[in-house]
């Protein structure tokens, strides 16, 4: 049955890799392998569990004979719904953010970004939305925060071509900036909720390779960019018998919602609650503004002008449970204990977190930054204890403890290794949808120029490793 689980898993990241060929949703591949790999594992629970948790399930059945009731029963209350928390907590941030950057799109708290780059300056349009994007996604979610900015972009630039070369900056600017911080991205948000990571230390370590992993392509975009694009202004949309909010209104939203978000790693270290709590709040302080302000509008027959597609609001439900899927499945696949004799094998034949870190950025391009980062993620608990034998080596403690390299290159070299082809990511995937770029024209024009910013973020990764 291990073997079974095994196989399945291998097929699943195969479909998810193969997603832009067959049209199969990615999403709804994660969770099938999520879903039923927990049905295969509880099948055959006894064998499972007894490899496993024998002490534990030896305390749980206190003295009564071993039966199938028991071991299920067993594995839902102290397995199976440890993975699911686990797994929801991370939805449900996802499901905040999300919210949060819905809310304040429609009621045009981004629109300074349009007032900046009011110009036909290649240039000056290309940087004004890549550092938009940049640092907009390191404070909240980088799907919908391209999506977002494709959309702007789309508005503003009226050639194909040169859409598709801004439009690739954008993805790159999301990727690299939602994985400097914990909040920005999945991968963060999972190694800082299993405690592998502090929020601090986290952004202090990536904030560099990130931006020069940004930086070196997106200069080099630019090249390929005339000196004036081909652009066009739209009025701001009319939102019934209501105007626009002011402009203090929109400061006071996004303060609320992307300030609020900043306090979420305050909030998880005085209250060691899970930091979707937060998140949830911010959402609901930000909803009441929301309401306050749009007290005119709701009384209105007229509704407001959508400027996000509902293609998009789909794919961020897509994204949430290709997120719960994907846990799930890693979750049973670490019951298993195969992941154990992954990782052992890894640290005997390897022994170089730098040759795991390459090659994972490298698959992260074919298969899913996601799907790579929570399989690497998962093959190593976070070290507590430096007394046992295999944690002897100081160059494991180095790597594994809380705040260790191991950690950080993974976050990055995913995030990053994402962008080197367009169907590593789903914020890749939504530029391939929306401007209908292809693989072939991606890894011309952009490949060379990603795995350039790749290469120098982990040279400065690199060096940090001997100051952090």
């Amino acid at each position: 049955m291990t073997l079974l689980i095994i196989i399945l898993l291998i097929l699943g990241y195969l479909l998810i890799a193969t997603g832009h060929m067959t049209g199969v949703n990615k999403a709804a591949i994660a969770m099938f392998i999520g879903t039923v790999g927990w049905v295969v594992y509880i099948c055959w629970g006894s064998d499972f569990v007894m490899s496993q948790h024998p002490h534990e399930y030896a305390e749980f059945l206190s003295g009564q004979s071993p039966s199938s009731h028991a071991v299920k029963a067993y594995i839902y209350d102290n397995v199976f719904l440890w993975y699911v928390g686990r797994a929801a907590s991370i939805v449900m941030f996802l499901l905040a953010t999300m919210s949060i950057i819905e809310i304040l799109e429609n009621n045009g708290c981004f629109d300074f970004i349009q007032e900046w780059i009011h110009t036909r300056n290649s240039k000056r349009v290309l940087w004004t939305l890549s550092l938009a994007t940049f640092l907009i996604s390191a404070n909240l979610d980088n799907l919908t925060t391209t999506a977002m900015m494709l959309v702007m972009m789309h508005q503003i630039v009226r050639s194909r071509a040169q859409r598709m070369l801004v439009g690739a900056s954008i993805v790159l600017a999301a990727n690299c900036g939602g994985c400097f911080t914990v909040i920005g991205d999945p991968t963060g948000l999972v190694l800082w909720g299993d405690g592998a990571v502090t929020a601090t230390r986290f952004s202090m370590r990536l904030f560099l390779p990130a931006t020069l992993a940004w930086i070196i392509p997106t200069l080099l975009i630019s090249r390929q960019l005339p000196g004036r694009l081909d652009v066009e202004w739209t009025a701001p949309p009319y939102r019934g018998d209501d105007t626009n909010l002011n402009r203090w209104q929109r400061l006071v939203m996004l303060f609320v919602g992307i300030g609020g978000l900043w306090f979420t790693p305050t909030f998880h270290n005085l209250t060691n609650l899970s930091p979707f709590l937060g998140a949830l709040c911010v959402l609901s302080v930000l909803w009441v503004v929301n309401e306050a302000f749009n007290r005119r509008l709701n009384e209105s027959d007229q509704m407001a002008a959508r400027r996000v597609p509902r293609s998009i609001e789909y794919g961020t439900i897509q994204q949430m449970l290709f997120v719960m899927g994907i846990m799930l499945g890693m979750g049973v696949m670490t019951e298993t204990g195969v992941l154990g004799d992954i990782s052992a094998w890894i640290d005997y034949n390897v022994h170089n977190v730098w040759i795991v870190g390459i090659l994972s950025g490298l698959l992260s391009a074919v298969v899913d930054t996601f799907t790579i980062a929570i399989t690497n993620i998962s093959l190593y608990p976070v070290v507590e204890n430096s007394g046992l034998d295999r944690w002897a080596d100081s160059d494991y403690l180095r790597n594994y403890t809380q705040n260790g390299t191991y950690w950080s290159l993974i976050a990055f070299a995913t995030a990053v290794g994402g962008c080197l082809l367009s169907v590593g990511s789903t914020s890749g995937l939504a530029l391939m949808k929306m401007e209908h770029v292809r693989l072939g024209w991606y890894l011309k024009n952009l490949t060379p120029k990603v795995l350039l910013g790749l290469a120098v973020g982990f040279f400065v990764l690199w060096l940090e490793s001997f100051v952090f």
